[in-house]
């Protein structure tokens, strides 16, 4: 079983409980333990930071023996997950045929009914990664699949390193969410004061206490809010970037000014806890109008550097069509690519939607 597949196969497992799938901070340290990394090794690999790799694997380990009933540590993690895989996959095959009807299979070689086996998982990734224009509307999470943005970069860790927080502006799937995420991952080297990245997607999260508990919950710190966060905060050994997704959440129901005036006092001055990113779908001054208190100014007024995201130019959107093609046998045609380029206007998700539809198309040929 590959690390991957370990962590799909427990990750199933607390789903089937009802329980909330592991993060990706838990995922990274999963798969790190699971290859026999270190802390520090797993650190150097992610975006998060050594300290925050640390706290999460004991978190990690208690999950696991209060859900699943399993008793690790970092020695023994691979054994104990194994003979979990083996004891789920023996009361699999007892419930649909008997063991002895496989004299020549042995049980640790038998994944479970709705786990493929390793050479079928790698055929069914082959034919997902045959269309290299992928992900078609989620995150690019992915550094390799991550594209251009350089400038948008550049820009904001100058912005970072002047002291100021950014907002990142842009209509929806421009990439502002991959953004976030590249940024996270490249704040390790580019920071000229260290800190602690966490990405926030407000989208799931439907008011203020939940924004608390999944922003303490991310820091790896005990639940609060007001000033006992604010006091934790300024305790806590790492200085965090704290990126929130889909910021115009928060002028809808279950948000109030107060979270609002809380991040900014928490983002003020040089040493401050917080440095802060936002994306939005519009500048922060339309956005928070405070329409409501006209004689007050807008919490965010004054803290904020927009970097307006935009549409890739021609000759950027060419470059991705080749970057993408350039890994298989199939090449587009000048008419399909100029096409491809004026009908998405630039747009990345667009652009690798149409571009997705353009290679099915030929692959369907070939078959």
């Amino acid at each position: 079983m590959t690390p991957e597949e370990a962590f799909e196969f427990v990750n199933g497992l607390f789903i089937e409980k009802n329980q909330p799938k592991l993060r990706p901070v838990e995922k990274a340290v999963f798969i790190g333990i699971y290859n026999n990394f270190t802390y520090p090794e797993i650190a150097n690999e992610t975006c998060w930071t050594f300290q925050y790799i640390k706290e999460t694997g004991p978190k990690l380990f208690r999950k696991l023996k209060e859900i699943l009933e399993i008793d690790v540590d970092k020695y023994d993690f691979v054994s104990e997950i194994e003979k979990l895989w083996k004891q789920h996959s023996e009361n699999s095959q007892s419930s649909q045929k008997p063991l002895t009807e496989l004299p020549n299979v042995a049980v640790q070689e038998t994944l479970p009914p709705a786990f493929p086996s390793q050479s079928e998982a790698s055929l069914i990734a082959k034919k997902k990664l045959c269309n290299p224009f992928i992900p078609l509307n989620a995150i690019v999470d992915n550094p390799q699949q991550f594209f251009n943005r350089h400038r948008e970069i550049e820009r904001v860790f100058e912005l970072l390193n002047s002291n100021s927080s950014v907002a990142l502006i842009g209509e929806e799937g421009i990439g502002k969410s991959s953004l976030l995420i590249e940024i996270c991952r490249q704040s390790e080297n580019r920071l000229l004061s260290p800190r602690q990245p966490i990405y926030l997607d407000l989208n799931p999260l439907h008011n203020e206490d939940e924004f608390y508990s999944a922003l303490c919950d991310e820091i790896g710190i005990s639940k609060s809010k007001g000033y006992p966060l604010t006091r934790a905060l300024r305790q806590h050994q790492d200085r965090l970037l704290l990126t929130i997704d889909n910021a115009g959440k928060m002028i809808g129901k279950g948000f109030t000014r107060n979270l609002r005036d809380h991040l900014r006092g928490l983002a003020e001055g040089s040493d401050a806890p917080l440095r802060l990113i936002l994306s939005a779908g519009e500048p922060l001054a339309q956005l928070f109008k405070e329409s409501q208190e006209q004689s007050k100014t807008s919490p965010f007024s004054g803290i904020f550097r927009d970097q307006d995201i935009k549409p890739w130019d021609e000759a950027t959107a060419r470059t991705f069509i080749e970057s993408r093609l350039k890994t298989t046998s199939v090449h587009f045609t000048e008419e399909e690519i100029t096409q491809l380029v004026q009908k998405s206007a630039g747009h990345p998700r667009q652009l690798m939607q149409g571009c997705y539809r353009t290679y099915a198309r030929y692959m369907e040929q070939l078959q």
